[in-house]
């Protein structure tokens, strides 16, 4: 089995984005035995998604996990589904800034992610690390791959795919939540071993009201 784990580079004039650093830390701490490949992603809407593809095609996986950035947010959010929408509130690092565009033509509004994301949110928290359900990935980069990787799923009864989204690490922010680039690179490692072990997802309480 092959699993692929892509992260992003830094965007919006930062020095770092902790979901590539972190991708590069969960694949030296992968015991496996599955084969992981792991890639950082351009902050761009055409070249993310080219460079994505190509992954795709050249890899074959049965599993894809995409991380990205969500400063804010406080504990590793497992999102659950993906909208066929680009609305950029900044631009991508080409300057792009596309406006009520769909990610792809003529598909469908909304894609739920395949892999099992009340289980994976269960292991995180089991691993005493903080974690949440979201249903909102956003409308930038991050959401344009993640509708890619979940549309990308539907085409295979042997392929999952999700996206997570993590706080920033340690030392990265002066006024925002921050989790140790360790716990995250830990958090994403069980985010894979718990996706390759479970076919079904969890059936628990894991909706909201707002």
């Amino acid at each position: 089995m092959t699993v692929l784990m892509t992260g992003f580079e830094p965007f919006a004039g930062d020095s770092s984005n902790p979901s590539g650093e972190a991708v590069h830390l969960a694949a030296a701490l992968w015991e496996g035995p599955e084969v992981l490949v792991t890639a950082v992603l351009p902050v761009t809407f055409d070249g993310a998604a080219s460079v994505f593809e190509e992954l795709l095609t050249r890899h074959q996986p049965q599993v894809v996990i995409a991380v990205g950035l969500a400063g804010g947010r406080s504990t590793i959010s497992v999102e659950r589904v993906a909208v066929n929408l680009v609305d950029a509130r900044i631009p991508d690092n080409d300057g792009a800034q596309p406006i009520d565009e769909s990610s792809i033509a003529d598909a469908p509004a909304a894609v739920f992610s395949s892999l099992p994301v009340k289980a994976i949110a269960h292991e995180l928290s089991a691993a005493g690390i903080p974690s949440s359900l979201s249903t909102t990935a956003g409308t930038f980069v991050c959401n344009h791959i993640f509708y890619r990787a979940a549309t990308w799923a539907t085409s295979g009864s042997d392929r999952k795919a999700g996206f997570i989204h993590v706080p920033w690490a340690t030392g990265q922010s002066t006024s925002e939540p921050e989790l140790p680039l360790a716990d995250i690179a830990r958090a994403l490692n069980v985010a894979m071993r718990t996706s390759i072990d479970n076919d079904e997802d969890r059936h628990s309480v894991g909706g909201s009201l707002s």
